[in-house]
């Protein structure tokens, strides 16, 4: 899934370039590319399918190229995740009816790819001749408000896998107080949006379950792979509730499943979660360019990847960012203010 358009890495990140589509991490790779690269010998490059907006589908091409160009699924507008699985789901489901998915959003971060392959693969085989539906739980590790969380029940250990049991309940994005209490139990799990399914499984659960969104997709299975896809779905997608597939199926369903992981993952929503997630010096500096000098510099995240010498002095809790002709400098603690002036900048 790759049709977000947020901006909280401003100035590095855009409504016209969102943060799938940059380097994030200072690595050469944007964050789409290392979630395609995380997937390497469990899905071959022409089974990899991406929906996304249709103006970034350029985008989506250049940095992908060894996908095909019909993977490329373009909404024609927003309408959450319910609907863009739905499309993607019957699409594939046109090709093989028997084909096992993951769906993953694509701005995401993962450490440890090898334990993330080795998890990917438990939950394949155990989808693969089953009507369940497997989503990731990762292991807490703070009292985090900004995910939701999974209830599992630890209890009730699925037969075929001892690391894959029973989902009790998703709750949404706690306060403080309840995500203390969360983590004071084992069983809560944070909710990272990773989903593993057979393609009949999760088609069924729309039939039965959001009946109006599934047949707008049924429907179009005449044009599906032909010139009139696109104008098809220009169509008839904005027909379809906004909704998420957690609200649209997964509170709903009840084979529901959850395999607890650790992997290294973030959501990387923030400036401040990236300075956790990258390397940081004795400081507590993240330094992410190829020139950056520091001086009587604490807790920064300093992200300057366009080849400028770069020398910091004095700055403790801030973000220093650049993009172009752009530069942030910015208190950590403020970050919520970012919004503000991307939306400036994008009225400019």
């Amino acid at each position: 899934m790759a049709g977000g358009v947020g901006s909280r890495f401003w100035p590095m990140s855009t409504t016209e370039k969102p943060k799938q589509f940059i380097d994030v991490l200072g690595t050469g790779k944007t964050l789409l590319q290392l979630t395609v690269e995380r997937f390497r010998g469990i899905v071959d490059a022409n089974h990899v399918w991406v929906v996304t907006n249709r103006s970034y589908a350029d985008i989506v091409a250049e940095q992908l190229p060894d996908m095909p160009r019909d993977h490329i699924l373009c909404e024609p507008c927003r309408r959450n995740t319910a609907p863009c699985i739905a499309y993607v789901s019957w699409r594939i489901k046109s090709q093989d009816a028997k084909a096992n998915i993951v769906v993953t959003p694509s701005d995401h971060i993962v450490t440890d790819t090898e334990e993330f392959r080795r998890v990917i693969a438990e939950c394949l085989d155990f989808t693969a001749d089953s009507d369940a539906i497997v989503t990731l739980g990762m292991k807490p590790t703070r009292p985090e408000t900004g995910y939701g969380y999974i209830e599992a029940n630890l209890s009730a250990q699925s037969l075929r896998n001892k690391e894959i049991f029973r989902v009790d309940s998703f709750r949404e994005k706690p306060d403080i107080d309840t995500a203390r209490q969360y983590i004071a139990k084992n069983n809560y799990l944070w909710n990272a949006g990773i989903f593993i399914w057979n393609v009949s499984t999760i088609v069924n659960a729309f039939r039965i379950y959001q009946p109006s969104i599934s047949k707008v997709f049924e429907s179009l299975l005449p044009v599906y792979g032909t010139e009139k896809e696109q104008s098809e779905i220009d169509r008839l997608f904005p027909e379809c509730e906004n909704i998420s597939v957690d609200y649209a199926i997964m509170e709903k369903a009840d084979e529901i499943f959850v395999c607890p992981a650790d992997f290294g993952w973030s959501d990387l929503g923030t400036w401040g979660s990236l300075q956790q997630l990258s390397k940081q010096d004795l400081y507590g500096n993240a330094c992410i360019g190829p020139d950056i000098a520091t001086f009587e510099t604490h807790n920064c995240i300093i992200h300057t990847t366009q080849e400028k010498k770069v020398v910091v002095q004095g700055l403790d809790g801030y973000i220093v960012a650049e993009n172009d002709d752009t530069l942030l400098i910015c208190k950590l603690s403020e970050e919520q203010r970012i919004k503000q002036f991307s939306e400036q900048d994008k009225e400019k």
